[in-house]
């Protein structure tokens, strides 16, 4: 009777002792197959979610070599810009100070900063350094014809840079431009390049141009 006992005791300490071991060995066994499963589902997404989202993102952020010029953060910056109508917008671009002065003199920032849903062809400081300096100061002396020029280089409708691929546009001064290009080099009446383009302000699309348009 007392063997018997014994017996018993013994192999249920032996059971005891071995059945944490085999406890921890499935779950060992479990972990390691669940890992490889976690890495391939974090593979997947990293195949199918991320670089398409990235790339439908790319598209729609400013584009050209001029954009390095652009201030980094502050109101002048493509965020600041993003916030603020497109006159006031420009105001905060250095490169842009005479078209803002122009603007300004023409009487038409109300007008600009009140639209919705415009396209504004926004030449820069070197644009307008292009003009000698005598027919410049003429043409701003002229509010009329200075009115003329500036709405020239508005459209009525914010263009996307597919548009500007093969396009024909009427602007606030009732004349029409054209436009073509593809990528990221695009013109203006085949003259004038676009020089840091898709630039979004609160109401309107921005292509920074580096030669001024003259009505036809």
């Amino acid at each position: 009777m007392n063997a018997l006992k014994i017996r018993r005791t013994a192999v249920a300490v032996a059971a005891a002792a071995v059945l944490p071991f085999t406890l921890a060995a499935c779950s060992d066994s479990g972990d390691t197959k669940a890992a490889p499963t976690a890495a391939a589902d974090d593979q997947a997404k990293t195949a199918t979610g991320t670089p398409s989202d990235g790339a439908a993102m790319t598209g729609d952020k400013p584009f050209g070599a001029a954009c390095a010029g652009v201030p980094k953060e502050g109101a002048g910056s493509f965020d600041g810009m993003a916030k603020d109508p497109v006159a006031t917008a420009a105001s905060n671009n250095p490169a842009l100070s005479t078209l803002v002065a122009a603007v300004k003199q023409a009487g038409l920032v109300d007008t600009l900063n009140n639209a919705k849903d415009i396209t504004v062809f926004a030449p820069t400081n070197d644009a307008f350094a292009k003009i000698p300096k005598a027919d410049l100061d003429k043409v701003l002396a002229d509010k009329e014809q200075l009115t003329k020029i500036l709405t020239y280089h508005v459209v009525g409708q914010k263009l996307t840079p597919q548009q500007l691929e093969n396009g024909s546009f009427e602007t606030l001064q009732k004349g029409m431009v054209t436009t073509s290009g593809s990528g990221e080099a695009y013109k203006v009446n085949d003259t004038s390049n676009v020089v840091c383009g898709n630039v979004k302000t609160a109401n309107a699309n921005v292509y920074i141009v580096d030669t001024v348009l003259m009505p036809k």
